[in-house]
């Protein structure tokens, strides 16, 4: 089957483009044309016979058909496509993404239609009221930019606020049930309106429109994924709690939806069509704002026991002033050929990521590829997983001690100019014994900064990665933070606990304080790191998108695939693929025993050989990867799916 091209093209008139490919107008501001799609294979998926499937139909080889989650897929090969292409940790989001783009719309377009979705069929790990983080490309300025859609924390928030019921007295007992159940866990969420502010400033479609699959999906149904129905049973306790948690994710009987049954959630309809309507001022406004509050504010359970909760003090005048934040990305050269842009503060992802990269540049990996990249990305090397995870650790001992919400609390030195600093990386990558493993690093010496070590463990998330047919590519990583936040549900969708990412306590042992603190309308730190990669020294000759959810582990998902893809010559479903090695700032080595296929057993005795304490537990990353490269000498988007997750590539012409 032909399928046509629709990279960025040479300025034509509107009118003639219009007429010839069946366009329209969008008004943002500005006129643009845009790219309609008429191939009716585009964002289906290949039946074992050759046909085309839609995604969510409930026909024979139907990726939204869910079963029981084996915990690895295998044998998924990368998939390829010439114009567009959206890749999400769950099939009817990418199928929401890949009909926006089929329709004309941008990757922001289809973001916005992505996260609507995501919150209904995924909301073990993303939420309406959560928060993201993106890295956007425009084509048209060859300009990257960071959306800051973190949660914050309310304006009567302190130090304390996650450790004591009365935040000033010393001698309150802890919220309960606990923290994260409590309503201090909850923050002011900030995916909506960082998805407004950049879907004004390069989307094409309407906003309105971008919410149809969700309001559709939730008010016809949908079957419930293997992940979701796993989330609701194990949680069933907590969740118990919430009234409409119960009315939500079980049945009159009390007994959960399982995996596979048909689910509907007609309040969720009804604040996707309001948000559709009024924009996000209606999540931050109005009635849904309130009803925000006064659920978060809750001290007792819905349970016949009425266990007490410790409430927020979050209040609608919070909500109301919440402001979604552009900044500068993170960037830095790799090897001289590739120009890397991730997330900033307060992401610490985006720096540990870009310090690895910086450390490992001293390093030729390429000497070390995973053998037999074929079978499933392959098993990584000794060598390249010891230099890998080296580096790893000294980037994540300088992320626990220096970096936080920086409108809070700066950086050292310059800022990030001084963590990514050329010869201070050459200088940390020096500590690297190519014999043995250091254990666990010292942060680096970059100056005279009271700032005792956090390191708070985070969880649950998702990621999307998407290429529009302009050529304007997303990386967003968006949460709920721990499997279904706080357990807290309104109009449909789920409160997080995002806050529990800041430190507990606002000082160390010692009595140093700690630079992730709690502070009223400060944002916690997070590991998120949605990535975007480029060739030269600059961006504008697009190479990849990618991104994982893991909490902490993310920095390690998303180094594995960059430097699978870069250094180890991997496509884009290799690279995902390929088995997650990493370390955080301890002895412990992960080598991901989630693919069984696989023998690691050379791998983890080589470790060990190098002092590495090595944890072969499965891991659950989602990373999802676009990749654009040359077939048959032409440019086309190259995607791969985490096959530890549930999600597809989707893009135009059945994939």
């Amino acid at each position: 089957m032909q399928m046509r091209r629709f990279w960025p093209l040479a300025p034509v008139s509107a009118a003639i483009f219009l007429a010839s490919c069946g366009g329209s107008f969008h008004d943002n501001g500005f006129e643009e044309t845009r790219i309609i799609d008429k191939n009716p294979a585009s964002c289906t998926v290949l039946s074992s016979s050759g046909g085309s499937v839609v995604v969510g139909s409930g026909v024979a080889g139907d990726p939204a058909a869910p079963e029981a989650a084996s915990g690895y897929r295998l044998g998924m090969k990368a998939k390829t496509s010439n114009s567009y292409m959206a890749v999400a940790n769950t099939p009817l989001a990418s199928k929401a993404g890949c009909e926006i783009l089929k329709a004309g719309g941008t990757a922001v377009d289809a973001a916005v239609a992505m996260q609507a979705v995501l919150g209904l069929v995924e909301p073990q790990s993303s939420t309406v009221a959560g928060s993201a983080f993106m890295i956007y490309y425009d084509a048209a300025t060859k300009k990257v930019v960071a959306y800051d859609g973190r949660e914050a924390a309310p304006a009567a928030a302190t130090g304390y606020y996650l450790s004591r019921q009365d935040q000033a007295d010393s001698a309150s007992p802890a919220p309960v049930p606990s923290a994260r159940r409590s309503g201090r866990s909850i923050g002011v969420p900030g995916v909506m309106r960082m998805l407004e502010m950049a879907q004004k400033e390069h989307g094409k479609l309407p906003w309105k429109g971008l919410f149809d699959d969700g309001i559709k999906l939730a008010n016809d149904g949908f079957k419930v994924p293997g992940r979701l129905g796993a989330a609701i049973a194990s949680n069933a306790s907590s969740l118990a709690l919430d009234a409409n948690a119960m009315a939500t994710y079980f049945h009159a009987d009390g007994k959960p939806y399982a995996t596979g049954e048909t689910m509907t959630n007609k309040a969720y309809a009804s604040t996707l069509r309001t948000m559709a309507d009024y924009g996000a001022d209606a999540l931050y406004t109005g009635d849904i704002a309130r009803a925000i509050v006064a659920k978060a504010g809750q001290t007792v359970g819905d349970d016949a026991a009425k266990t007490p909760i410790t409430p927020s003090l979050m209040t609608v005048a919070d909500l109301a002033n919440y402001k979604a934040k552009k900044r500068e990305p993170v960037c830095v050269n790799y090897r001289g050929a590739y120009h890397v842009c991730t997330m900033s503060p307060p992401s610490s992802g985006g720096i540990a990521i870009a310090q690895s990269l910086g450390i490992l540049g001293q390093f030729d990996m390429s000497q070390y590829p995973p053998t037999n990249p074929q079978n499933e990305g392959g098993v990584p090397s000794v060598m390249g997983a010891h230099l890998l995870t080296e580096a790893e650790r000294l980037a994540y001992a300088d992320r626990d001690k220096y970096v936080a919400d920086t409108d809070f609390i700066p950086l050292p030195g310059n800022g990030v100019s001084t963590m990514l600093n050329a010869d201070y990386l050459k200088q940390r990558a020096s500590l690297i014994n190519p014999d043995k493993s250091m254990g666990t690093a010292q942060a680096g010496d970059l100056g005279s900064v009271p700032l005792g070590v956090d390191k708070t463990v985070e969880h649950g998330t998702t990621h999307l990665s998407v290429v529009d047919a302009y050529g304007n590519v997303v990386s967003m990583t968006t949460t709920v933070e721990a499997s279904m936040g706080s357990f807290h549900m309104v109009g449909g969708f789920l409160l997080t606990n995002q806050l529990t990412d800041f430190s507990a306590n606002p000082v160390d042992a010692s009595g140093t304080p700690v630079a992730n603190r709690v502070a009223p309308g400060k944002r916690p730190r997070s590991t998120m790191a949605p990535t975007l990669v480029f060739k030269g020294d600059k961006p504008g000759d697009f190479v990849m998108a990618t991104g994982s959810p893991g909490g902490g582990a993310i920095i390690q998902y998303v180094m594995k695939t960059v430097v699978g893809a870069l250094d180890w010559g991997l496509d884009a479903q290799q690279a995902t693929s390929l088995v997650n090695i990493g370390a955080s700032n301890s002895p412990t080595t992960g080598v991901d025993g989630s693919n069984t296929s696989l023998d690691t057993s050379a791998l983890v005795e080589g470790l060990k050989a190098r002092g590495h304490t090595v944890s072969t537990s499965a891991q659950s990353s989602g990373v999802a990867t676009i990749m654009r490269v040359t077939k048959d000498g032409k440019p086309v988007l190259q995607g791969g799916a985490d096959p530890r997750r549930e999600g597809i590539v989707l893009g135009d012409g059945a994939l």
